[in-house]
């Protein structure tokens, strides 16, 4: 079983990225979520953290060995800063990592050292659909062998940084198995709407719709070669991700409505010693620990290759979004009044909290 005691390097890790999400993308979380625009200064200070380019060995540029549960640990903090933040600059890794999983020993040398030697860049993947019924093992955006290419037809939503993306990881239904294609800017019949998403939150992230309209890629960009890859581990690697950032953010409102109760006075006392505020404070703190294991352990199982690392992950992925949406709305009712108004961040994180049920393929460790 997983040590709950992070080793040295983890713990020098998470706490640079914790530094980061709370000197730098805590106190920009406000404006940037109504201006609509992350700093690209301030995306570039988490990239050089090095969060990925310590999860990709040295012979593809990085300095370090991928472990999900460093990942788990690293996404909970940042995205307790901010998860817009949070998910910009883990944008990269959404191109790199599936490629460092699943991808051809000639896809990894050519395109990991692109991604993270240098700056950000923005390459990014596209996996979320239009569908009231969109799942991940049953995509609408269809792939089919055309001679030694394949062609890609199909729309793709919330797809950051798509605008500017050198590169995008597209994944589509091939004889109803999902599988992973990478294809380049300009790629003919790839187009990428010109307005960006209008969300409930996240509205710092620039997301688009992207259309491929018989966008045809060679049979080398394919992830995994010709032999395709195993989506399972990809899916089960985002769904982590996911559940992770929603730990942060849910500590985040509980830390916040915590502090609030123990200084906000009703009827001569402190709201905190109220039975019902305690109790809230309470289930709100133990929904977030076993969340929290269970996330852990996932990691934990992919790390080692056990075989119930796929549906641990899906447990996880769906407790973390129930509970992230039950604990962001009990932080706004803590709040009363002042939980509704945008001078307290609790309304921003219970927005962001009703988005993790559609969040899959948005991070990945």
């Amino acid at each position: 079983m997983y040590s709950f005691e992070p080793n040295e390097e983890q713990q020098m890790l998470v706490d640079a990225v914790g530094k980061y999400a709370n000197n730098d993308l805590r106190p920009a979380a406000h404006a940037a979520e109504e201006s609509r625009e992350l700093l690209k200064k301030l995306v570039s200070k988490g990239w050089e953290i090095g969060l990925l380019q310590a999860s990709i060995p040295e012979a593809y540029g990085g300095f370090g060995e991928r472990s999900a549960v460093t990942g788990a640990l690293a996404v909970e903090e940042m995205a307790f800063g901010d998860l817009a933040g949070a998910l910009a600059v883990m944008t990269p890794s959404l191109f790199a990592t599936p490629i460092l999983l699943a991808g051809s020993e000639e896809q990894k040398q050519e395109y990991l050292p692109k991604v993270i030697e240098g700056d950000w860049v923005p390459y990014t993947a596209a996996l979320i659909e239009y569908a009231f019924d969109f799942d991940a093992n049953d995509l609408r955006t269809i792939a089919r062998p055309d001679g030694s290419d394949y062609v890609l037809s199909g729309e793709k939503a919330f797809v950051p940084y798509a605008k500017n993306a050198e590169a995008i990881l597209v994944y589509a239904n091939m004889d109803g198995v999902t599988q992973g294609f990478i294809v380049p800017k300009g790629a003919a019949g790839l187009s990428v709407s010109d307005e960006r998403e209008m969300l409930m939150s996240l509205n710092a992230l620039p997301m688009y719709r992207v259309n491929l309209d018989n966008v045809k890629v060679s049979a080398s960009n394919r992830l995994g070669g010709a032999s395709g890859h195993n989506f399972d581990l990809v899916l089960a690697s985002m769904r982590i991700a996911s559940a992770s950032a929603a730990l942060g953010v849910a500590k985040a409102s509980l830390e916040y409505a915590t502090a609030y109760a123990k200084e906000r006075e009703a009827f001569g006392v402190k709201i905190a010693q109220k039975q019902a505020i305690a109790f809230m404070l309470a289930e709100m703190a133990t929904e977030i620990e076993a969340i929290r294991l269970l996330t852990w352990e996932a990691a934990w199982m992919l790390d080692t290759g056990s075989e119930e690392a796929v549906k641990q992950s899906y447990l996880a992925f769906t407790g973390a979004a129930d509970m992230v949406m039950m604990v962001t709305d009990r932080g706004v009712q803590i709040l009363g009044g002042h939980g509704y108004i945008r001078e307290h961040p609790v309304e921003m994180w219970m927005r962001n909290g009703r988005g993790f049920a559609m969040l899959t393929g948005l991070a990945i460790v």
